[in-house]
């Protein structure tokens, strides 16, 4: 009897044993990108977690990144998985200063990796002096243009704002619209406004405006506008923007109908698909405004954060410390077409782009995400409108900022 009770016993506790090794073995991680390209860069980058961790069982869920927007908040409430997708900077804040992502300020400080390659995007994942997620990608935004346009009308890339109203007077005297855009969905304003913004106040400034902390009536934006409008009036736009998406606008900017497009690096593989070349179209960074400001870019970044509620937090850590290895991240680029935020990783060094922009984003001073990112959904709706309105008639300009205050202190009540 009494060996019957040890063997039930022993294995009892052997069951038990190998459940809690279950357990502390498992890991949950929920992506948000259902693209081809990113779905299987994704994937490559667990499989190759998985090889090197055998003893860890790793469930992963994807779905439509709109879709995750509107669900998040409901996952990290409820049944949070370890590791989950999100933006960084003041999109991550609300999630923070709820509590409902974890700090992982000891895995940045005790992982060589982390704190000696990300320094460049590391403010971006901080906030209260703290980091709280990994980033796994970003992408460069900037000044595409028609490199056999400039050079027929003998111009160099311009460097300050004064050179490049310059360049848009001679365009314009040769019958070449300066600027394609299609604000048709927004967004693209909010690119230009970023960069006018940016490049007039500073990092500092945008991540104020986006948070809430000063009106848009504040001189300081009504010179970025005062920018803005100079910008319409010296370089000008192609017509009929408000009806035409992003990649309408490459029509004219394909056919040499307009020279340059302020737009993200994702944009490069539809210029090409138009039919131009690499020796046809370059890039270059936004012109200085204010001399001496510190030069901050667009660079929207996607990463992955650990829930407060996370079951299994140790896991969690070691794929986050996994994906932000030089390799990884540089795999994972390659596929994507876009930039490590690693700056040990490799990147496609036969891209002239991608080289480009890590030498862009590597030497910032700032890494703003976006207005749409930065700023919380409610205002970055109305923003973009009145930057759409502004755009189509700037006498509306009062009438803009007036409104953006009142929504702003509605939004941030």
């Amino acid at each position: 009897m009494y060996k019957s009770l040890f063997r039930a016993t022993a294995a009892f506790g052997t069951a038990a044993l190998l459940a809690t090794t279950a357990f502390a073995s498992d890991l949950v991680v929920t992506f948000d990108d259902l693209n081809p390209d990113k779905k299987a860069a994704f994937e490559a980058a667990v499989d190759a977690f998985k090889k090197a961790n055998p003893d860890i069982n790793v469930t992963t869920n994807n779905g439509d990144r709109e879709a995750h927007k509107s669900t998040i908040r409901n996952a990290l409430l409820n049944d949070a998985p370890d590791v989950i997708t999100w933006y960084p900077g003041n999109r991550m804040g609300p999630f923070v200063d709820a509590g409902l992502f974890r700090d992982i300020s000891d895995l940045w400080a005790s992982d060589e990796n982390l704190s000696g390659n990300f320094g460049a995007i590391k403010p971006t994942m901080s906030r209260d002096g703290k980091q709280w997620g990994v980033p796994y990608s970003f992408y460069q935004w900037g000044v595409y243009y028609r490199k056999d346009i400039f050079d027929k009308l003998s111009l160099s890339e311009p460097k300050t704002w004064d050179e490049l109203l310059a360049a848009c007077g001679k365009m314009k005297a040769a019958g070449v619209t300066p600027f394609t855009i299609g604000t048709k969905y927004l967004w693209t304003a909010a690119g230009v406004f970023d960069y006018l913004n940016l490049r007039t106040n500073g990092y500092d400034m945008h991540n104020d405006l986006t948070a809430g902390k000063i009106k848009y009536t504040d001189p300081r934006i009504r010179a970025t506008f005062a920018k803005w409008g100079e910008m319409l009036d010296k370089c000008s736009f192609v017509k009929n923007h408000a009806t035409m998406s992003w990649q309408d606008a490459i029509a004219p900017f394909a056919n040499g109908d307009a020279a340059m497009y302020v737009m993200g690096n994702f944009s490069v593989g539809q210029y090409k698909a138009s039919g131009l070349t690499d020796a046809q179209i370059d890039f270059f960074q936004f012109p200085e405004i204010t001399a001496g400001l510190p030069r901050a870019e667009e660079a929207p970044a996607d990463a992955f954060f650990i829930p407060a509620k996370a079951k299994n937090v140790e896991n969690a850590k070691k794929f986050l410390s996994f994906i932000a290895t030089p390799k990884i991240q540089g795999d994972w680029n390659k596929a994507i077409g876009q930039l490590p935020p690693n700056s040990a990783a490799e990147v496609n060094t036969g891209d002239k782009f991608i080289v480009e922009g890590m030498a862009t984003l590597s030497t910032a001073a700032g890494l703003a995400q976006f207005y749409d990112r930065d700023a919380p959904a409610a205002m970055a709706k109305a923003g973009m409108e009145g930057f759409q309105k502004f755009m189509l008639d700037p006498s509306t300009l009062d009438s803009v900022l007036t409104n953006l205050d009142k929504v702003q202190a509605e939004v941030y009540k």
